[in-house]
């Protein structure tokens, strides 16, 4: 049976991208106006509005009717549902995926995340892989369920006073990163945004970035990865970039870079650069 796989607009999965794929738009406002993410809100014209105004935006979440609409539609074309949406833990989009998943049982498979950004983009990805061997809706489910935990999305902020904003860090958390230009690096982990460390200024902050994965097992380089940056120019991940030729080299043909748009880039502001990638298996797991 076909498979459809559909994501909210957190993935960063943009356009173009595989027709089996369905991205559904979360909202950001900026004051009394209302956007849809990737619709008519571009990634490119939601930091232009960030930088140039003093309202701060808000996202609102995928609520079940969004969903119920978009999983009746597969259903009705002969399609199995795999949806992988943003972390349950930073917002309810999970929770109201689920919900509409009930009025369609054993066709539509949800799979939080527990992530965000590329780190849930790259799980749509993996499905997409598993669906090109012929894996079912059900397997892939099952499959993303397990591989979901051997994620790793670290990024280096230059601030941390938007996820402080969002409710995302502790008040003293972001009063520590703001002390002397610290740069703080964070990571996704079990669903929820951590402080790793914190360095003066963006070199140090890269070489920061490029010891915490080398404290996993390795770049999993036979399962997607992906490198993004928050803002108007993609300066500051090219010299990311260019730090940590050692992880690329002779590994990666090419690296997979997009932007981080608004519904994530609400919470981390501009100047971020992050990567997501799969852990290597360990000899136990070979």
């Amino acid at each position: 049976m076909a498979i459809r796989i559909i994501t909210d607009s957190a993935s960063d999965i943009l356009p173009p991208h595989r027709p089996e794929i369905t991205v559904l738009p979360m909202a950001v406002t900026f004051g009394a106006q209302e956007y849809l993410d990737g619709v008519n809100l571009t990634h490119r014209q939601f930091y232009e509005l960030l930088v140039e105004g003093d309202t701060l935006p808000t996202t609102s979440q995928i609520g079940p009717a969004q969903f119920e609409d978009a999983f009746r539609a597969a259903v009705e074309a002969g399609e199995d549902v795999v949806a992988v949406v943003l972390s349950g833990k930073l917002s309810g989009t999970c929770q109201s995926a689920r919900l509409a998943a009930e009025e369609f049982p054993g066709r539509v498979h949800v799979v939080d995340s527990e992530n965000a950004t590329i780190g849930e983009g790259i799980l749509v990805l993996r499905a997409v892989e598993l669906m090109d061997r012929g894996c079912s809706a059900g397997e892939i489910a099952a499959r993303l369920e397990r591989e979901k935990k051997e994620i790793h999305l670290v990024a280096l902020l230059d601030t941390l006073e938007y996820l402080k904003r969002g409710g995302r860090i502790s008040a003293s958390a972001a009063w520590v990163g703001g002390l002397l230009s610290i740069k703080p690096v964070v990571a996704v982990r079990q669903g929820e945004v951590c402080v790793l460390g914190k360095a003066r200024g963006s070199r140090n902050g890269n070489n920061l970035l490029v010891q915490e994965i080398q404290k996993t097992t390795g770049i999993d380089f036979d399962r997607p990865f992906r490198l993004g940056y928050a803002g108007l120019s993609g300066e500051l991940l090219e010299k990311y970039v260019e730090d940590s030729r050692g992880l690329w080299e002779g590994r990666a043909d090419a690296l997979p870079i997009c932007t981080v748009g608004g519904t994530i880039g609400a919470h981390v502001g501009p100047g971020a650069v992050a990567v997501a990638f799969f852990r290597r298996p360990g000899p136990e797991e070979a």
